[in-house]
C-alpha cells in the first residue's frame, strides 16, 4: 500500500463511516501531509505500513526545533493515530506506530466570552439601512441565541425550524442530530428576513432550503460570518478577540452562570463528551461560593 492509496482509503472512512465534516477531513489529511513531508526532506522511503515509532518521535522532534506549539503537536499526533488506528481496523497492518508516542500535556485553554452587554454592543453595530442588514441580524442573534457553529449556522435549513414549538434542527459534527431552543429574539428576526428580505431573493438550485443567502442567492460563507464579525467588534470598540465561536463560548458561560444543568449544555451544544463541556465553566469563585451557599446542607441553617 502507498501514500496515495492509503489516504484515498481514509478519506473515505472518515467521510462514509465517520461522518466527519470537509473541514475535518483536510484536517486529518493535513496531519499525514507533515508526516510524509518529513519523511521526503530526509530522503526516508518508506510506505504507511513500515513508518516506525522512531520515524514519529524524530519528527516531533524536528517540528518542535521549528517552533511547532505543543498544542498543534498534539493534534498532530492524535490526526496521526487516527489514521493507524484505520489502518489496523481495515487490517492492513497490525502495528501502530503511534501507540508509544506520548501527547505533550496541554493546559485547558478558555477562549476568551463576551458579558451580554457586550453582546447586545456588537449586534448593535449592523447597519439596519443595508440590504444585508435584518439578514445579519437574524444570523448573529441565532449565533449567541443558540449557542451554534460557524458551519452549522450557515448551513441552517429551513425545514429545520420549528419556531412555533421554539425549537430547530441541528445536523452537528459526525451528522449527529439534535433539538436546541431558539429564544424570541432570534425568532422574530429570523421572521422579519425570511417575510423582508429572503422572500425577494433569486435563489440558485439546490440552496431553496438553506435560510441565510447571500446577494447571490447562494449559502453563506464560514469566511463571511467571521469578516462580518470581525468588523462589528471593531465598530464597537471591543478589544477582546472574537471570532464566531466566541458567541458560542458565551452562550454556553452565560447558561452555566445562570444555574443551567450542565448535562443540559452538553446537550444544547451537541458534545459528546461532558469533559468537553466542561471548558465552558469556568465560573468565577463568588458564583462558585454563592452556589455553595444555597444549594449545600451544610450551608443550609
Amino acid at each position: 500500500m502507498n501514500w496515495s492509496s492509503g489516504i484515498k482509503s481514509f478519506t473515505a472512512y472518515l467521510k462514509l463511516e465517520r461522518g466527519l465534516s470537509e473541514n475535518s477531513i483536510v484536517a486529518y489529511i493535513n496531519d499525514i501531509s507533515k508526516l510524509q513531508a518529513f519523511l521526503n526532506i530526509h530522503s526516508i522511503e518508506v510506505n504507511p505500513i513500515n513508518v516506525t515509532a522512531e520515524h514519529i518521535a524524530d519528527m516531533l522532534i524536528y517540528l518542535n526545533g521549528l517552533g511547532l506549539t505543543h498544542r498543534s503537536q498534539a493534534r498532530l499526533i492524535s490526526g496521526l493515530r487516527a489514521f493507524y488506528k484505520f489502518l489496523v481496523l481495515e487490517e492492513l497492518t497490525e502495528y501502530d506506530p503511534t501507540e508509544l508516542i506520548e501527547s505533550p500535556k496541554l493546559p485547558k485553554k478558555i477562549p476568551d466570552f463576551l458579558s451580554i452587554l457586550e453582546i447586545e454592543k456588537i449586534i448593535a453595530q449592523i447597519d439596519m439601512s443595508k440590504v444585508e442588514g435584518q439578514r445579519d441580524r437574524a444570523m448573529f442573534e441565532t449565533l449567541y441565541g443558540c449557542g451554534l457553529r460557524v458551519s452549522e449556522l450557515v448551513n441552517l435549513k429551513l425545514t429545520w425550524l420549528y419556531l412555533e414549538e421554539g425549537f430547530i434542527r441541528i445536523i452537528g459534527k459526525g451528522n449527529k442530530e439534535r433539538l436546541v431552543p431558539i429564544d424570541p429574539e432570534s425568532i422574530k428576526h429570523i421572521n422579519l428576513y425570511k417575510d423582508l428580505v429572503r422572500v425577494h431573493s433569486k435563489i440558485k438550485t439546490g440552496e431553496e432550503d438553506i435560510l441565510f443567502l447571500n446577494r447571490f442567492g447562494k449559502r453563506l460563507t464560514r469566511q463571511y460570518v467571521f469578516i462580518a464579525l470581525k468588523n462589528l467588534v471593531l465598530k464597537a470598540g471591543i478589544k477582546k478577540k472574537v471570532s464566531p465561536h466566541t458567541f458560542r463560548h458565551s452562550f454556553a458561560t452565560h447558561l452555566v452562570e445562570g444555574g443551567a444543568d450542565l448535562r443540559a449544555v452538553q446537550e444544547m451544544l451537541g458534545h459528546e463528551s461532558i469533559t468537553t463541556t466542561e471548558i465552558y465553566t469556568h465560573l468565577d469563585r463568588d458564583y462558585l461560593r454563592q452556589t455553595i451557599l444555597e444549594y449545600h446542607p451544610r450551608y443550609k441553617q
